[in-house]
């Protein structure tokens, strides 16, 4: 089959009350708008689609573009006839040399059964012609077919031609997609019982969750009928995922390597810094007093330290993270006010200074833990933040308390940054003017009557229909039209 790229540069815009917002189309649906309305220029050039979504994308977008055209569809591509909205077009272009095999992996899930039929017969002689390269290259997207009503032969079909071919399964347990890469584990493992270091290995190594889970209990499953094994340990405790490593952590006891524990109770991950502290306790030994000496040792503290403390500590320790918050280093004092907050310890007077720190995520912290609090807080110095000229992570977390005190406050701070500069903030703040403003809990929250929020609605009445509007303007009991615009 010939070869070929159709690419759509085209912007979409989006249409309707306030400012669109542009963005690339998909590249299967750049590609069938490029070839039903003359864009391309490829001739005979085959379609070419990197990803298996993207085929799905083409197959719907042609029919949609075509869903009035029930005639011969003159001069038209063999891949757009391969997804007409005519199931006998469909069918005949299936006898055509240069038909692509993804789209005839997509007309064996079709709807028509003699179209479905027909594809089917196809793809069986293509896997019969090469097994190997047939596989690699459609499994991802029978994976996704596999999920519709007619997909399940082409999947199953798939299943049985790998469990022939084990250097095709072998590689796609590597496959760049990672729904791939799950589904071939899970067959590889059921297939054969695998080397418990090897499956440490790839679970290690892997950066998708579920994957990586797969390869480790294979390997902890493994370990268990054959016996400890130190390098499964050791490939597990050094993953990337960290219920991998948690697995490794939990191997730790039963290796005889309990002592070790203490390296992973300022792991970065909550999950491994927990197992961490569960060995310690199996172990007969005190994991608040092993956290705690951690941050006594000034080569040893660092921002998970203080995590893990926080995660053991009691209301006796509040003193000690607030010592914390005035250590050099921004990370300590953000996971000191992240832990305080833990300890349902947040100090308004504490943490309101912090909210012009010039860490972002100590700026953060103390934001989180002033919204219990927010109600009580004077509403003008927290808008002075929100000033264009302060750093944005200072009017980030302003903007975050003023929004978590609600009512007026809250309404007026996201009515200023509904054209703020900064795009994200933008964004938020008209989402959650929308929240406030369409919803009973929020609009509870506004006085009735009130003039200064008959003007903010009328400051972001673009965000609404004129029915929409009528009704918030009404449930306030604000006259239509009230405002200034």
């Amino acid at each position: 089959m010939s070869t070929g790229t159709v690419t759509g540069t085209q912007t979409v815009t989006g249409t309707g009350r306030g400012t669109g917002t542009c963005r690339e189309p998909s590249p299967g649906r750049a590609a069938a708008d490029a070839l039903i309305n003359g864009k391309d220029t490829g001739g005979t050039a085959g379609l070419v689609l990197t990803r298996p979504g993207d085929w799905t994308e083409f197959d719907r977008t042609v029919r949609l573009l075509r869903h009035h055209d029930y005639g011969p569809p003159d001069g038209a591509r063999i891949e757009v006839r391969l997804c007409h909205p005519d199931g006998r077009i469909r069918q005949a272009a299936l006898a055509a040399a240069d038909a692509p095999l993804p789209l005839i992996a997509v007309r064996a899930a079709d709807w028509v059964p003699s179209v479905r039929a027909r594809a089917r017969q196809v793809l069986e002689q293509a896997l019969a012609a090469d097994p190997p390269g047939t596989l690699r290259s459609l499994t991802p997207l029978v994976l996704r077919l596999g999920r519709r009503g007619q997909g399940a032969w082409a999947l199953e079909r798939f299943e049985a031609a790998l469990h022939a071919q084990p250097s095709v399964l072998a590689g796609l347990c590597g496959d760049a997609d990672p729904p791939t890469r799950r589904f071939a584990a899970r067959l590889s493992l059921r297939r054969a019982e695998p080397d418990p270091r090897d499956a440490a290995r790839r679970a290690a190594a892997e950066t998708d969750p579920a994957t990586a889970r797969l390869w480790a209990d294979a390997a902890l499953a493994a370990t268990a009928a054959g016996g400890p094994d130190g390098e499964v340990v050791d490939a597990l405790l050094g993953a990337r995922i960290p219920t991998v490593r948690a697995a490794g952590v939990t191997c730790l006891r039963r290796s005889g390597r309990s002592a070790e524990a203490d390296r992973y109770l300022a792991d970065r991950s909550g999950l491994v810094r927990a197992c961490a502290r569960w060995l310690v306790r199996q172990d007969g030994g005190d994991p608040y007093a092993r956290c705690r000496a951690l941050l006594a040792d000034p080569e040893r503290v660092g921002r998970y330290a203080v995590a893990g403390f926080a995660e053991c500590a009691g209301r006796g320790d509040v003193p000690l993270l607030r010592s914390l918050v005035d250590h050099p280093l921004d990370l300590i004092r953000a996971e000191a006010l992240a832990g305080l907050r833990l300890l349902d310890s947040t100090d308004p007077a504490l943490l309101r200074p912090l909210l012009d720190d010039p860490s972002p995520a100590v700026a953060r912290q103390a934001s989180l833990g002033l919204c219990g609090s927010a109600e009580r807080l004077p509403v003008e110095p927290l808008l002075e933040l929100l000033a264009p000229g302060r750093p944005a992570h200072t009017r980030r977390a302003a903007y975050r308390v003023l929004h978590a005190r609600g009512g007026v406050a809250g309404l007026r701070a996201s009515v200023e940054l509904l054209t703020d500069r900064d795009p994200a903030l933008c964004r938020i703040a008209g989402q959650r003017i929308q929240n406030t403003l369409m919803s009973p809990r929020g609009q509870a929250g506004l006085p009735l009557r009130d003039p200064e929020v008959a003007g903010l609605l009328d400051r972001c009445a673009d965000l609404f229909s004129g029915y929409v509007l009528d009704r918030i303007r009404t449930v306030l009991a604000l006259p239509t039209g009230a405002g200034v615009r």
